[in-house]
């Protein structure tokens, strides 16, 4: 009953009108975002960082909600009509959603992934909801020591799931870490890692270092690729499923969300991974396996169903730990303490109306993007044909103008400019970025947590292992890490992740 009357407290919420206006606007730019190739959620969130600034931290974080998850429908939009994944989590629709559309069943395939998609959001709601509170009150016997085991295994994870090889994105972790000790350290007052450079005394900001790596290296790119789109010339067609298609859809819908549901929550970047392995379940267990990638409508229903359940699941380990699973999550993180709120279980029991209130959004969120991709396709087609040597340079220039309304320091604005370089270096040399935020962003956090352990230990190590919660945590998180060092492993997952 405590879920249906904090339930109740949430949508109480997220139907006033201004949050509701926020959504809204959190929906479409997601929306777009996703139909727009080049340009994701991550980059897209952290250029919107400073506009929330203004807003109160519920608002901020329903609108930023609005647009990750807005982000995943929009995708499937690019990857049906125009064979080009607006998303990371959309590129197995290309596969058969493409096929689809060539077919002239392109409305069938837009109708499928938008209603396996609100599906998936509704049932990922109602798991956020029921796992919200018992997981909050689990984390509050937390102490400093299993925070920080909590944080080493997330990172663990995090290098395991991450695109490319271990050694790499272990390197950007440490990278990320390294960054998050830079400025004052507010125990001893020393200056660490500012080269004597006044303006790097507070730290590194963190929207200039989010702005840069992801939001300029993406342009900078996404300029380097030639803009070749195949875009469906054929008409949509009608966009609701017969009840052929329903009945083929229903069941790869059904484990679609509990796929995604399920990798969603996994530290690292779980949700990616959910519309790749309904994808590889569709097709193993399909009676004719040949189907797939010459339109077969599972091929759209499951991946796009994991897809938004997996984003929402997402939401699970930041709320009740205050741990970003992934960078996305992490950017939460960052917009959270801009508005003065620690992440963690105490923000259910300190300010519940954003923690239930953020919940509730997302099943409105969903409603919207129903009504905003369905009715609003055509809208998205002509939007596809904007050229990039539009796009990019009014993106630059409103990064621009963001960064500096947050300190007006042109020097952040010079700054952010320096790690879109070092973030457009670092994909040229293979090293996926999501994982140096992650490691910022848990940074400090980790510092603070590793001191306190140390404070109530009297300096001693050994209070990571005694206390039996922190030692099965760090336990997992070698063994994790020792799976995936395995060569028989290591080689099936870079088979995984090249396919």
């Amino acid at each position: 009953m405590d879920m249906f009357s904090n339930l109740a407290l949430g949508f109480g919420v997220a139907l006033t009108l201004k949050n509701i206006a926020l959504c809204f606007a959190g929906c479409l730019v997601g929306t777009l975002i996703g139909v727009l190739p080049g340009v994701g959620p991550i980059a897209t969130i952290s250029i919107l960082l400073p506009i929330t600034f203004g807003l109160d931290p519920t608002g901020a974080l329903i609108m930023l909600a609005g647009i990750y998850y807005g982000a995943q429908y929009g995708g499937s939009t690019t990857a049906i009509l125009v064979n080009i994944p607006g998303e990371a989590t959309s590129v197995v629709t290309t596969l058969d959603g493409h096929q689809m559309a060539k077919q002239g069943r392109a409305g069938v395939a837009l109708g499928t992934a938008a209603m396996g998609s609100f599906f998936a959001g509704c049932v990922a709601t109602l798991i956020i909801a029921a796992l919200g509170a018992p997981l909050t009150k689990m984390a509050l016997l937390f102490g400093p020591a299993e925070y920080f085991s909590l944080m080493v295994m997330g990172l663990c994870f995090a290098v395991v799931l991450a695109r490319g090889s271990i050694l790499k994105a272990f390197c950007m972790i440490m990278l990320g870490l390294l960054f998050s000790t830079v400025g004052t350290d507010l125990e001893t007052g020393q200056e660490r890692l500012t080269f004597g450079i006044a303006s790097l005394s507070d730290g590194i900001d963190f929207s200039v270092l989010a702005m840069g790596v992801f939001g300029f290296a993406e342009v900078l790119r996404n300029l380097e690729s030639p803009e070749a789109r195949d875009v469906v010339k054929g008409k949509i067609g009608r966009l609701l499923p017969d009840w052929n298609d329903i009945k083929q859809a229903i069941a790869p819908v059904l484990r679609g969300t509990a796929i995604g549901g399920i990798l969603g929550i996994l530290p690292g970047n779980g949700a990616v991974l959910g519309p790749f392995a309904s994808y590889t379940m569709e097709k193993k267990i399909a009676k004719d396996p040949s189907r797939f990638g010459k339109g077969a409508i599972e091929g759209v229903a499951g991946p796009e169903s994991a897809n938004n359940a997996g984003a929402q699941t997402a939401f699970i380990p930041l709320l009740t730990l205050g741990i970003p699973p992934n960078a996305v999550m992490a950017l939460m993180v960052g917009a959270m303490t801009i508005h003065g709120i620690i992440p963690g279980p105490q923000v259910m029991t300190r300010n519940p109306e954003l923690f239930w209130g953020m919940i509730a959004s997302m099943w409105v969120g969903n409603l919207m993007l129903l009504i905003i991709n369905l009715p609003l396709v055509g809208l998205w087609v002509r939007l596809l044909q904007v050229p990039y040597r539009l796009m990019f340079p009014a993106i630059l220039i409103f990064c621009c103008i963001g960064i500096y309304s947050v300190n007006n320091q042109p020097l952040d604005v010079a700054f952010t400019a320096l790690f879109g370089l070092f973030g457009y270096l670092l994909i040229k040399l293979g090293f996926e970025p999501a994982p140096l935020l992650l490691g910022f962003v848990l940074g400090k956090l980790m510092e603070e947590k590793l001191r306190q352990a140390l404070i109530i230990s009297r300096g001693s190590f050994w209070t990571f292992v005694e206390r039996p919660i922190s030692a099965g945590l760090l336990v997992v998180a070698v063994l994790v890490l020792a799976i995936a060092l395995l060569p028989s492993i290591s080689k099936k997952r870079d088979e995984v992740f090249t396919e």
